[in-house]
């Protein structure tokens, strides 16, 4: 009893600390670890142990479809080159970067987990970055390239951790099997994810009914994660490959019905799943504090924090200054090389500092075997790299974009335009052709002059009419109060005439 109601007072708890920080423009997670932190002071606090089995299925696998079924397939084949830079080469040298840290900090630490230590606060989380960058309006180019980031980075640094813990509990493997059983895992992730993704569509297209549709989605889910650890595939990359066959094909599968009110589940899911985490790690980081001369590792994880942060910001601008040397302007040359991969040197900046850790470093700690060799040094260090990253370059994204005054380029506000032009057209003309009454030539009306403000590029709504319609609806919730409080309408009535009212409202506003 104990446990929940320290769950239930931190979940809410999170959810002040996510208000505050969209008011002060910082990644809610930077405020929910620096509670998780204080979480393990706090005297009486019980110690609570996942099972590491456990922990990356339920933290990981929600969180990582939620992402990649939003992820746009177009940009990332156009920027695929940057994307592939950080998922691998930033990922590979983070590793072993950390992993000869730790072992000249820590002799007895054997390279198999420090190597694991390496993979574990390797991928960063992009979900906390962007949350700031997307208030803050950066050219779209550098949300593309730091959220396909997030998707495979995942999945290489994963696969170093699950060799390097086989390797730490089982004894060494060699290279050669590393390479070759990476190249099947991943062939078999991708045609895994594929053949779910057709199931789960056929399956999904005949579910209406909003309740059952989410509990199904929530299943498949875990489902998926599951089916691809049993066959020993990456859980990581399957469910990548599942999310993006699945988003490209259910806008024609599923009712908007389900997908409007689906989404909001997610999106407060994967809350949920943010401060859990930071619950559970503040429970085990209390357990360490007492059994432990948990100062100690003081020295190893600063040492660590700092091999994290130089080894990406060296990563990205050694990348960015090869790019931009290849498409320089050549003499004699008819036209000048086009690398999608260029960042200008104050992008580089940016996307070298927005390696923030989170979730998935959180999950991959908490998975390890609880006799792993130094399992609370490398608990404590991980964390501590979380802690870091979320709090010290997360709360100072805002002040580094306004001083390098990187903005956006309209790109994405062109493509809406573009948009809401076509569809209109096409409904207008879908319209036109119907036989009716009134209300047919009252609605072909009401598309013309949506037509005629989308081409003219303006809100469908006048500013003005959006305060009439305000004006209009809240008259309407106000008379159906009425009715059902002087029992002219029951609740049954109430609610279905409220819905429709609530439909109205957001087709017109």
């Amino acid at each position: 009893m104990q446990v929940f109601e320290i769950v239930i007072g931190l979940l809410l708890g999170g959810a002040l600390l996510a208000a505050l920080a969209r008011r002060f423009s910082m990644p809610y997670p930077a405020l929910v670890a620096i509670a998780g932190a204080a979480l393990a002071l706090f005297p009486r606090v019980p110690t609570l142990v996942l099972d590491p089995e456990l922990a990356l299925a339920l933290f990981v696998a929600p969180v990582l479809l939620d992402s990649a079924f939003d992820a746009s397939q177009r940009d990332l084949r156009e920027n695929w080159r940057a994307v592939a830079s950080l998922a691998l080469g930033a990922v590979v040298l983070t590793v072993i970067v950390v992993a000869v840290v730790a072992h000249w900090l820590v002799p007895g630490l054997p390279w198999a987990a420090a190597i694991a230590l390496g993979a574990i606060v390797a991928p960063p989380d992009a979900a906390a970055a962007t949350a700031v960058l997307k208030q803050l309006r950066p050219p779209h180019r550098l949300l593309v390239i730091l959220e396909g980031e997030s998707l495979f980075n995942d999945a290489s640094a994963l696969l170093i951790y699950r060799f390097a813990v086989s390797a730490t509990v089982v004894g060494f493997a060699s290279p050669l099997s590393l390479v070759t059983t990476s190249i099947a895992v991943g062939a078999g992730s991708i045609l895994l994810g594929i053949v779910l993704g057709q199931v789960t569509l056929a399956l999904s297209s005949r579910i209406h009914d909003v309740a059952t549709a989410v509990i199904f989605q929530f299943c498949n889910t875990f489902a998926i994660w599951l089916i691809a650890e049993r066959l020993h595939l990456s859980g990581i990359l399957t469910m990548v490959i599942f999310a993006m066959w699945v988003s490209r094909r259910a806008a024609l599968t599923i009712g908007a019905r389900v997908r409007v009110s689906s989404y909001a589940v997610w999106e407060v899911a994967v809350f949920v799943l943010n401060v859990l985490a930071f619950i559970l790690v503040g429970f085990q980081l209390r357990h360490i504090v007492e059994r432990t001369a948990w100062s100690n590792y003081l020295g190893v994880a600063a040492a660590v924090c700092v091999a994290v942060v130089v080894s990406r910001i060296a990563w990205v601008s050694a990348a960015a200054a090869v790019s931009r040397w290849r498409c320089r302007p050549r003499a004699n040359a008819a036209t000048t090389p086009r690398d999608v991969v260029a960042l200008s040197g104050r992008a580089s900046y940016i996307v070298g500092w927005c390696g923030l850790r989170g979730i998935v470093t959180l999950a991959a700690a908490l998975a390890l075997p609880v006799h792993f060799p130094y399992r609370d040094l490398i608990f404590f260090t991980s964390f501590a790299v979380v802690l870091v990253t979320l709090v010290v370059q997360g709360m100072t994204l805002r002040p580094l974009i306004a001083a390098l005054d990187v903005r956006d380029d309209g790109a994405v506000q062109r493509e809406v335009a573009l948009a809401r032009v076509e569809t209109l057209r096409a409904a207008l003309d879908a319209v036109s052709s119907c036989v009716g009454g009134e209300g047919v030539d009252l609605l072909r009306r009401r598309y013309e002059l949506r037509l005629q403000r989308a081409e003219r590029n303006e809100e469908e709504i006048d500013p003005a009419d959006q305060d009439v319609v305000r004006v209009a609806t809240a008259a309407e919730r106000r008379r159906l109060v009425e009715l059902r409080e002087n029992g002219t309408i029951g609740d049954a009535a109430f609610q279905e005439v409220e819905q429709e009212v609530d439909m109205k409202e957001l087709d017109l506003l």
